[in-house]
């Protein structure tokens, strides 16, 4: 079997991360797989890129153009929102042709437009559109926070400055509506979380809607030697050191800000405890936080080599995640891989992954106070060895890619009538 996996990027952002780990899952389990994308990273040969064109530019400058014009010019929510109004067509592609499953991912920013994904419908391949956030499912928007509009009909978008009944979000919503009218498509989420918001549209009431997790190498994700890495990296082997990690580390959505808080109530509640403690912070923008909290503070550039992560990550003793919109992270899946606890708020799908006070704790959406009482938990009132241990057994049993890559192939069985 053939499978086409589609997505903007190759390993720039965690939808292409999931994705390129899926494509080397499945090829790991027998499956023909190859990866389609606009921006290639890496030298991988079953990684196909676009043939780079300066449209490619300018396609993406031009839904961008029409976004910040219906917002009356203004920058404000400029990438919450995308309309899909331009791409390439992959119909033509000789990977496209010679692939019995059409598998979309994460294909915003120009990669495909809506007119791209009927040619792709009309060619009658089975396709699975795995979500890694609420796009698909939504007019415009790839989160609808408190907004439940996308469950009958997007208008009026609080996205929008010039929002109104007829505006963008009810224009896209319409054209996806006829869109997936008769098409064989699988939705597949990658939380129970995201499966039952994805439940409600209306947008995949006659279509079939699952939930699987993304996959990961535990063989490469595993526990090392801590006192090793430490030496390694300079690291204090001293400090019991708390690991945050972003890309962008000063995204709001990423929540620093109520990391910072619950190290300063950590501070005022627990000094003894507190003087064990440092903080590890990996990702671009993370110098301008360094005084900002009350303990030593190691700043570590984002780093994209996987052996790399798994060094860091073996160098921590707990990673706390306070981000406030989150699908399926997969930072919480690569700590508990390395058997590191995870301390991150009750939001999306992090409690399906951090079992409470079993591999870490589930703090209270934003709690300052209570992601302080998970870390001193995990660190000083639970057994660190038991959560350790537990964390690691969790991902080994729920996201490795043997396991996921089999859920993705009994699906690919039943679409294209294989047996299984």
């Amino acid at each position: 079997m053939r499978v086409l996996i589609i997505n903007t990027s190759e390993r720039i952002g965690g939808a292409a991360i999931a994705a390129n780990r899926l494509m080397e899952a499945l090829k790991n389990n027998g499956i023909k797989a190859k990866m389609l994308v606009r921006d290639k990273q890496t030298n991988q040969v079953t990684v196909v890129a676009l043939r780079k064109s300066w449209l490619h530019i300018w396609k993406f400058v031009w839904e961008r153009f029409i976004i910040w014009k219906t917002n009356r010019f203004n920058k404000h929510n400029l990438f919450a929102v995308d309309i899909a109004n331009t791409g390439t067509d992959i119909t033509t592609l000789p990977e496209f042709r010679q692939a019995d499953v059409v598998h979309l991912h994460w294909i915003n920013q120009g990669m495909l437009s809506l007119k791209n994904i009927q040619r792709i419908i009309d060619s009658q391949k089975p396709i699975v559109w795995t979500m890694h956030d609420m796009w698909p499912v939504t007019g415009i928007c790839h989160h609808a926070d408190t907004c439940t509009n996308y469950q009958t009909q997007c208008h009026d978008c609080q996205l929008l400055a010039n929002s109104s009944k007829h505006d963008l979000s009810y224009q896209i919503f319409r054209k996806k509506q006829l869109l997936y009218k008769n098409a064989n498509i699988t939705f597949i989420a990658c939380s129970k979380w995201l499966e039952g918001l994805a439940q409600k549209s209306i947008l995949t009431l006659e279509h079939s809607v699952t939930n699987i997790p993304n996959p990961i190498n535990t063989n490469l994700f595993h526990p090392l030697d801590k006192t090793q890495i430490r030496k390694k990296l300079n690291l204090p082997e001293d400090k019991k050191l708390l690991l945050f990690s972003s890309m962008k580390i000063s995204n709001p959505k990423k929540g620093i800000h109520y990391l910072i808080e619950a190290c300063r109530i950590l501070q005022q509640q627990y000094p003894e405890f507190c003087q064990s403690l440092g903080i590890l912070v990996m990702g671009k923008e993370a110098e301008q936080y360094t005084n900002l909290f009350p303990f030593p503070f190691y700043c570590l550039n984002y780093v994209h080599n996987e052996r790399e992560i798994v060094n860091i990550y073996n160098a921590s003793d707990l990673f706390v995640t306070p981000s406030l919109q989150e699908n399926l992270p997969n930072t919480i899946m690569e700590a508990m891989a390395c058997g590191i606890p995870c301390v991150g708020f009750n939001i999306g799908g992090i409690p399906e992954m951090i079992d409470h006070l079993h591999n870490g704790y589930v703090a209270q959406y934003k709690s300052a106070e209570d992601l302080a009482n998970g870390i001193y938990w995990s660190l000083n009132d639970g057994n660190y060895n038991n959560l350790s241990e537990e964390a690691r057994r969790k991902a080994v049993t729920t996201y490795s890619e043997h396991i996921i890559a089999m859920k993705y192939i009994r699906i690919y069985n039943q679409i294209t009538g294989e047996n299984a």
